[in-house]
């Protein structure tokens, strides 16, 4: 279950982290809940992973994919370029999740 709790904890923090920028600097009232509710449940399911998962692990794993699915987000919402050198970097992000998912000991599989 920790690995489902962590990608609702992902799912959330996207979530919560696109709403930001349709706040407008939480002028705007349905965005700044959604906001408030995303970040509330993604640190919540976080908490509920930590249980069985290093802190470590679950925390990179949830920064990483985050920085990626975030980044895809505005670039298919908000039209936001992502030049080479992002392309790479995530790519680089992705690898290293697969890398810690798939060869580290102190991963629980």
């Amino acid at each position: 279950m920790s690995w489902i709790f962590l990608g609702v904890a992902i799912v959330a923090e996207v979530i919560a982290t696109t709403g930001l920028k349709a706040s407008e600097g939480f002028t705007k009232l349905w965005p700044s809940l959604l906001v408030i509710i995303g970040y509330t449940i993604a640190f919540y399911f976080l908490s509920l992973t930590l249980k069985e998962i290093p802190v470590g692990v679950a925390y990179a794993i949830w920064a990483g994919m985050g920085v990626v699915l975030v980044a895809l987000i505005g670039w298919l919402i908000y039209g936001q370029a992502l030049d080479a050198a992002t392309v790479i970097g995530m790519a680089l992000i992705i690898t290293g999740v697969a890398v810690i998912n798939l060869f580290s000991k102190s991963v629980a599989h």
